[in-house]
């Protein structure tokens, strides 16, 4: 590619929209297909997807077994066996990869309490400089840098920091030569290739023996096994524009870039973070003509949702008008209003915030077309609208500003277990103190991934579009649910999200701690694994 520079200027062919897109209410998109045979397939539930599958939260793969897809898995009454996923380390591993936030703070919670008096900052430098470099030594040197076991297909075959095409193209062959020597760097102390160290672990498992093979083709394996794949769900190209708002700077895919084979974009994408809607459709088409050759009964396509709601990018100075979705600024949610300057922040403006929703609304317009497409050829595919569902729960967006809402918005109902929570969970940023938690709920502390009960809510999304498709569910005892009472189990979830029951009082209500971090570790861009280092 002739120029890999950061192109910050907004495409011609990017169609500024005013208004949000309309969410799909019907999965059908109101058109019928025969009903799919009764034979028992052998695996019930197949995943592929990007970190929000994989299950990421707080900054790390960790907590795999409280993914969405696992907790899907669980309401379906599926066992350990029937459900295979990815585990990077137990309860009482190092601490996450490549860095989990909330061990972190519940670690120097512990060393230095919930507030750091000045004369203990340069201790407490050192001391985050050393828990980071056992985590780093772990996956570097130690157990996690050994080559990953092969075996059966897991059945999340989702890795974090994929984009659309990575989950085409990408084996464990590529991955593992992409993995360098690491250096004992003392400054810069985040795990080297922390992303496809992940992958290896995954498509390790997706291998035929020595050939290597993309998580699609392994999929494509157990659907030729006897019954195939009952359900199989795509959740794919939040990644194609994630990037450009955790980084607070846009690079959007160059000109030239279908140019390119496949196998050319993907070293050439590493400079971007945002795709022209072309060059999304064009990486779509490949994934689609892949995923067509999966034999699966029902398949279910997630549309990507707004990622200017996530709250590790903040809006500033109140909305440009009052029926406007968007602030001016977007900068960290550690810097206040008051203190927030255009010249010396990191910051996304309201032009481009708005340029990179148009975006997504063009990549959800082309993702909903395949499963049209699909659907009117006689395939059992479904619309799943993540969008629609943050849309839904966005709280500074909609919620507060009754005069931004679209015609077609309604608040999202939460389960009665989370309604009854104090604080209410919702979208802002996490924040807690020595009293508990005072905002926020639904994202973890990486302010992108949601906290267990927030993959609970998707879970439960993905729930419904089952049932539409006919999908039985199970009790633990193996004995058939009634449809109507299937819901996902919130108080099992509530149980196991620590962040919610046991809140770090180290996240103070002026996010202190992380803001401190990321002046020293600068984690937002080094952790979360979407900003590119154009040359």
């Amino acid at each position: 590619m002739a120029d890999r520079r950061c192109d910050r200027t907004t495409p011609s062919e990017v169609e500024i929209r005013d208004r949000p897109r309309e969410p799909v209410s019907d999965p059908t998109l109101g058109i019928s297909v025969p009903a799919g045979g009764e034979r028992k397939a052998s695996h019930r539930l197949v995943t592929i997807g990007d970190s929000l599958t994989h299950g990421f939260m707080s900054g790390a793969i960790y907590r795999t077994d409280l993914s969405w897809p696992a907790i899907v898995a669980y309401e379906l009454g599926l066992q350990s066996d029937d459900f295979r996923f990815p585990v990077y380390e137990w309860p009482t591993g190092p601490g996450g990869l490549p860095l989990d936030l909330e061990r972190l703070a519940r670690a120097f919670e512990h060393r230095f309490g919930h507030r750091l008096d000045f004369w203990e900052v340069v201790g407490a430098a050192l001391w985050v400089q050393s828990y980071m470099d056992r985590v780093e030594d772990h996956w570097e040197r130690g157990e996690g840098s050994k080559t990953p076991p092969t075996g059966a297909p897991f059945h999340n075959l989702a890795v974090y920091g994929w984009d659309v095409l990575d989950a085409c193209l990408l084996t464990a062959t590529t991955v593992s030569a992409r993995i360098k020597t690491p250096k004992d760097d003392l400054v810069s102390q985040i795990v080297e290739n922390n992303g496809d160290r992940a992958g290896w672990v995954v498509l390790q498992r997706a291998r035929s023996g020595r050939q290597p093979r993309t998580v699609l083709e392994a999929a494509e394996a157990m659907g030729r096994a006897a019954g195939g794949i009952e359900t199989l769900v795509l959740a794919l190209g939040s990644n194609n524009a994630l990037g450009s708002v955790v980084g607070l700077r846009p690079c959007w895919t160059g000109a030239d870039y279908l140019d390119l084979t496949p196998e050319k974009r993907l070293t050439a994408k590493s400079a971007y973070n945002v795709w022209r809607p072309s060059h999304f459709a064009a990486d779509w088409a490949l994934l689609v003509e892949s995923v067509r050759r999966v034999n699966a009964r029902h398949v279910i396509v997630a549309t990507v949702p707004s990622v200017t709601i996530a709250p590790i990018a903040r809006g500033v100075s109140g909305k440009v008008r009052p029926d406007s979705r968007y602030f001016p600024y977007y900068t960290r949610p550690w810097i206040d209003d008051d203190d927030f300057d255009p010249e010396r922040d990191p910051h996304l403006t309201e032009d481009e915030a708005r340029a990179v929703d148009s975006a997504i609304d063009a990549y959800n317009e082309t993702i909903v077309a395949s499963v049209e497409a699909a659907r009117r050829e006689g395939l059992d595919w479904y619309v799943l609208d993540m969008a629609g569902l943050l849309d839904r729960l966005a709280r500074r967006r909609y919620l507060e500003s009754p005069w931004a809402r679209p015609s077609w918005w309604t608040p999202y109902e939460l389960p009665a277990e989370l309604e009854a929570l104090d604080p209410v969970p919702n979208t802002r940023f996490f924040r807690s103190g020595p009293g508990g938690r005072t905002d926020g709920g639904l994202f973890s502390l990486d302010g992108v991934h949601p906290t267990t009960i927030g993959y609970g809510i998707l879970a439960q999304e993905v729930v419904e579009v089952m049932k539409t498709a006919g999908v039985a569910f199970l009790g633990r005892d193996g004995q058939p649910r009634d449809p109507d009472t299937v819901k996902v189990d919130f108080g099992r979830l509530l149980r196991a999200d620590t962040l919610l029951l046991d809140p770090p009082a180290a996240v103070s209500p002026t996010l202190s701690l992380l803001g401190w971090l990321d002046e020293r570790i600068d984690w937002v861009r080094r952790i979360l694994p979407f900003v590119p280092s154009p040359l």
